[in-house]
C-alpha cells in the first residue's frame, strides 16, 4: 500500500475532493501546492466555473470565498496553471482508477423547517451512495476515503459502513475508510491546514497508518487516534468545551448586569491556565454551536451531559435577550452590520445576527442589513430584509447593531461614521470594534459591559 503516496507525488494518481467550500477548496489548494493532481466536485455551477477559469473562487457571485489568498497563505492560481487544480459538476468523473484518494468535505448540517441549523446526514450519505460505484471498477488498490467533515462518533458504524456493505463493499478491504476532521481558523493565516495539529483515525490500524502517510504530505503534525470513532469525537468534544466556556461568559454578563464583565473576563484570562473570553451576541459558525449536538447524539447516556443541554438552551435564547432590550428602549428602526458569523468570512451558518433579525421582525421592529461580502439579493434571500449602504445610510436607524467586525466597519473613517448617525440613540457592538469612537450623546455598549442588556 506504500505506493499510494509515491503514485500521488509522481502524478500517476490524483486526489478527488467532494465539496469545494472553505474546507474542500483549501485541501485541494494545499495538495496542489505539494504537486498533487486534484479534481474537485461541487453541485454549485458558479463555484466549479470559477475554479476551472482561474484555479480559485473569486470574490464575486453567490458562493464566493473572500480574502482567499490571505488565509491560504499563497496564491493557488499558479497550481491551476500547472494543471493541478480542476473542478467538475459530474461526480462520475471522480469514480475511476485515476482517483483512489477521496476527501469528503460536504456539509453535515442543514436548516430545518424552523430556520434552525441542525446535524444532517443526507449529504454524506449521498456521497457514499456514489462512492459505492467502485464495486464495478477494477483498481490498482482499494480507494482511501477520508472524511474531513465534522461528525458524531456513531455515524460511520450506524450509517456509512452498513450502507457500503449493503452494496457489497467490505470496509477495510474493498474500500479504506477514515476520519480526519479539520481545525482551521479561516481568519488567521497562521492557523492553517499545514500548521495546525490534526487527528486521524481509520476503521483499521492499516488505514490509520495510510491516512497518516497521505496527509503528512500537507500537514506538519498528525496524531493517530485509536480508531475512526475516537478521531470523530475529538473535534466535537473540543468544540463543545469552547461552547461551554463562551456560553458561561455570556451567562456571567447576564447574571451580573451591574458589572463590566468583559473587563472582568479579560483580567480572569491573565491566569496562566484560563482562556480569555468575551461576552457576545451569541455563538455562530459550522463547528462550535453544533458540537454539543454531535456529542449528545453519540453518547450512550446523554442524560448525564446536563451542562451541554443547558448551554444549548441558554445560547438559543440569548439573541432574544438583546431584542427585549431594544423593545424596552422603544427602538423602531435597526441597522444590522454583518450577517457573517466571523469577520471577513462569507459564512452565515448559525450566525447570531440571523436569530436577532428574526426576533426583531417578530416584535414589529423595522430592520435592514449591510454586509460587504453579500449582495443585496443574497441578503434578501437569507434574511428577508432589505439592505442599506454603509456608512451613507446609517441615518435611517435609531439603533445600530455591529454584529460582525468586518474590516470595512473597523477601518472606515470615524468622522464619516459619526456624521451619518444623525438619528441614532443606541449602538450595541458585539466585540468592541468601535469602542475608541466618541459617540457623544449616543448610548454605546460593548457586549458584556455594564448594563449592556439594559437596566431592569
Amino acid at each position: 500500500m506504500v505506493e499510494i503516496k509515491q503514485d500521488l507525488k509522481e502524478g500517476k494518481k490524483g486526489v478527488a475532493i467532494w465539496g469545494l467550500g472553505y474546507i474542500g477548496y483549501s485541501s485541494m489548494a494545499h495538495l496542489a501546492r505539494a504537486g498533487i493532481r486534484c479534481l474537485g466536485y461541487d453541485v454549485i455551477n458558479e463555484r466549479v466555473k470559477q475554479i476551472n477559469e482561474t484555479g480559485k473562487i473569486k470574490q464575486k457571485g453567490k458562493m464566493a470565498i473572500p480574502n482567499l489568498d490571505y488565509w491560504l497563505g499563497f496564491d493557488a492560481e499558479q497550481m491551476y496553471k500547472e494543471g493541478l487544480i480542476k473542478a467538475t459538476e459530474n461526480w462520475n468523473d471522480l469514480i475511476n482508477n485515476n482517483y483512489l484518494i477521496h476527501l469528503i468535505a460536504v456539509p453535515t448540517e442543514k436548516t430545518n423547517d424552523f430556520g434552525e441549523d441542525k446535524p444532517y446526514e443526507g449529504y454524506l450519505k449521498d456521497v457514499f451512495e456514489k462512492l459505492s460505484n467502485y464495486k464495478n471498477i477494477e483498481t490498482d488498490y482499494p480507494p482511501l476515503i477520508i472524511i474531513e467533515s465534522t461528525l458524531s462518533a456513531h455515524i460511520l458504524d450506524d450509517l456509512i459502513i452498513p450502507l457500503l456493505e449493503n452494496k457489497g463493499i467490505k470496509v477495510g478491504k474493498d474500500i479504506l475508510l477514515g476520519v480526519a476532521p479539520r481545525r482551521d481558523w479561516f481568519v488567521d493565516a497562521d492557523k492553517t491546514l499545514k500548521t495546525l495539529p490534526r487527528v486521524v483515525g481509520g476503521t483499521t490500524k492499516e488505514t490509520t497508518d495510510l491516512m497518516f502517510d497521505v496527509l503528512a504530505i500537507i500537514c506538519d503534525t498528525i496524531y493517530k487516534a485509536e480508531d475512526h470513532k475516537h478521531a470523530a469525537i475529538v473535534k466535537s468534544i473540543e468544540n463543545a468545551y469552547r461552547q461551554l466556556e463562551i456560553t458561561f461568559a455570556n451567562q456571567l454578563s447576564v447574571a451580573y448586569p451591574d458589572i463590566n464583565m468583559k473587563h472582568v473576563l479579560k483580567l480572569v484570562g491573565t491566569k496562566w491556565n484560563v482562556g480569555t473570553y468575551h461576552p457576545s451576541f451569541g455563538i455562530g459558525g459550522y463547528c462550535i454551536p453544533l458540537a454539543p449536538h454531535y456529542v449528545l447524539e453519540g453518547a450512550k447516556k446523554p442524560e448525564e451531559l446536563t451542562l451541554l443541554k443547558s448551554s444549548i438552551e441558554f445560547d438559543e435564547k440569548h439573541p432574544a435577550r438583546i431584542v427585549r432590550n431594544l423593545v424596552k428602549k422603544g427602538i423602531k428602526n435597526v441597522g444590522i452590520l454583518g450577517i457573517a458569523y466571523s469577520p471577513d468570512l462569507k459564512v452565515h451558518i448559525l450566525s447570531p445576527a440571523l436569530k436577532i433579525i428574526r426576533d426583531l421582525k417578530a416584535n414589529n421592529i423595522n430592520v435592514k442589513i449591510n454586509d460587504p461580502y453579500y449582495t443585496s439579493d443574497e441578503i434578501k434571500e437569507i434574511t428577508g430584509s432589505e439592505s442599506f449602504d454603509f456608512p451613507e445610510d446609517l441615518g435611517q436607524f435609531d439603533a445600530i447593531l455591529l454584529a460582525c467586525g468586518h474590516m470595512k466597519y473597523r477601518y472606515t473613517n470615524h468622522d464619516k461614521i459619526k456624521n451619518n448617525l444623525k438619528n441614532c440613540k443606541l449602538i450595541l457592538d458585539n466585540k468592541g470594534h468601535w469602542k475608541d469612537i466618541n459617540f457623544n450623546d449616543i448610548e454605546y455598549h460593548e457586549a458584556g459591559d455594564k448594563d449592556w442588556l439594559g437596566k431592569d
